[in-house]
């Protein structure tokens, strides 16, 4: 018999290029649904981050019966730069977070920039974190991806805002005359300030008065603060494809599109403008 009759055939290389070819085009073809569902994965987890800081928030005003100030400072208004005492809203609720070690770790009677607090400041805490975003420390300061609502226009963070957190702010659910349910608190921001979580600046306050750049990481950036910037506060903003994460009044946890009406997203900034929504089927 002939020895070589029974040898394997192997394959040429224009059949492994063509499998090779099939195999890549599987590939392409499954990539962009890997990564659409690890996006789902991660605006899922920045839902429950934000649901968690509302949590707090809540348990913040069933203990001292209001909210959170904004950011504690004898005199406004601020300044986005680290000069003052500037305690965030974001450090009052860290009891409430689980984060009681941090919290004891502060000295507010010193300011937020106090040395004796850099090491407390230096904490970055997973709840505090978008996981769209890759955010690390900043000259040894952990920012925030979200970030409290002090007005409904851009203005400076002052006493007399009218969102639920500003320059000592001591509001109550019955300040807030639009409903909870219809008054914005908390949402994420896609240019995380560099003066951190412990910061009562546009750190951990942001406003609705401005959707230019819709929920883009333009909107309301500062790369380099100018003497014109220190003042200027800006919007909310997300890397999630469409819109942003959003906790309102009543613990709902609501994405809002990046095409939203900026007069609505206004009003849902205002405490108490006394004014209906006016919803249309657009906004569902």
């Amino acid at each position: 018999m002939n020895k070589n009759h029974f040898r394997p055939r192997a394959f040429t290389l224009v059949e492994l290029l063509v499998v090779i070819a099939i195999i890549g085009i599987l590939v392409g073809l499954l990539l962009p649904a890997v990564q659409a569902a690890r996006e789902a994965a991660r605006r899922c987890q920045c839902s429950n981050n934000i649901s968690q800081l509302i949590l707090a928030v809540h348990n913040h005003e069933f203990s001292f019966e209001r909210f959170p100030p904004g950011t504690i400072n004898p005199t406004g208004p601020i300044r986005n730069e680290p000069i003052g005492k500037h305690i965030s809203w974001v450090v009052q609720i860290l009891p409430y977070m689980e984060q009681r070690a941090v919290f004891s770790g502060i000295d507010q009677s010193l300011g937020a920039y106090a040395v004796e607090n850099a090491h407390a400041r230096s904490q970055a805490m997973r709840p505090l974190f978008c996981p769209s975003q890759n955010v690390g420390l900043v000259d040894n300061v952990a920012p925030t991806t979200y970030a409290g609502c002090h007005h409904d226009v851009e203005a400076p963070i002052d006493s007399d805002n009218n969102g639920v957190f500003f320059l000592n702010s001591r509001i109550r659910f019955d300040d807030i005359d639009d409903g909870s349910s219809n008054t914005i608190f908390i949402g994420e921001v896609a240019d995380p300030d560099p003066l951190g979580w412990i910061s009562g600046t546009r750190a951990t306050l942001r406003n609705t008065g401005s959707i230019q750049g819709k929920f883009s990481s333009r909107n309301g950036a500062i790369p380099i603060p100018k003497e014109e910037d220190l003042l200027l506060v800006g919007g909310f903003s997300s890397f999630h494809t469409g819109g942003a994460n959003f906790a309102f009044g009543d613990g709902s946890i609501r994405f809002l599109s990046q095409s939203i009406r900026p007069a609505l997203f206004q009003k849902l900034g205002n405490r108490h403008d006394g004014q209906m929504l006016d919803l249309t089927e657009d906004d569902f």
